[in-house]
């Protein structure tokens, strides 16, 4: 009996998290078009009911690595990002600048670079992923502050905080 209960508990926790995510939520691919990727992450959205938070970066950035691991690695975090946002990673490298998908939106300072849209993909802020840095290393508190202050209000919360 605890075999099918431990089988039952890897089977399910695997289900939730290992590849539950669409591919465009794990990897920047210069091959990815994102016009079509994000209209996929408006469609889920709008069907969860959350934000989507647009990372535009490459495989060949040190800090978009550095990112991933720090959210890869704190299931506090990554349920918090998955829960909070539908992710659409955005590849920007020598074989794919997605310069005409980028052009509306505001200057990067550097990579990994966030931007914080609406469920129908309008973009509402614009995140320098260093202003998570303490100490060089990303901040857990300062992570989930961005996504606490991101997250969408349930509807019956916001009309209290209105009386």
């Amino acid at each position: 009996m605890m075999k099918l209960i431990t089988l039952f508990t890897f089977v399910f926790l695997s289900s939730a998290y290992a590849g539950s995510y669409p591919v465009y939520s794990t990897e920047y691919d210069p091959g990815r078009d994102p016009f079509i990727d994000g209209k996929a992450a408006i469609e889920l959205a709008t069907k969860t009911q959350r934000r989507i938070l647009i990372e535009v970066g490459g495989d060949w950035c040190k800090w978009c690595h550095i990112l991933d691991k720090f959210i890869n690695n704190d299931p506090q975090i990554e349920n918090a990002l998955h829960k909070t946002f539908v992710i659409l990673k955005v590849n920007v490298s020598d074989k794919n600048l997605n310069e005409k998908f980028l052009s509306s939106f505001p200057k990067t300072l550097g990579y990994p670079h966030m931007y914080v849209a609406e469920s129908d993909g309008h973009v509402i802020h614009s995140q320098d992923t260093g202003e998570f840095l303490v100490a060089l290393k990303y901040s857990k508190y300062k992570f989930m502050a961005f996504l606490n202050k991101w997250k969408i209000k349930p509807i019956n919360k916001l009309n209290e905080s209105l009386k």
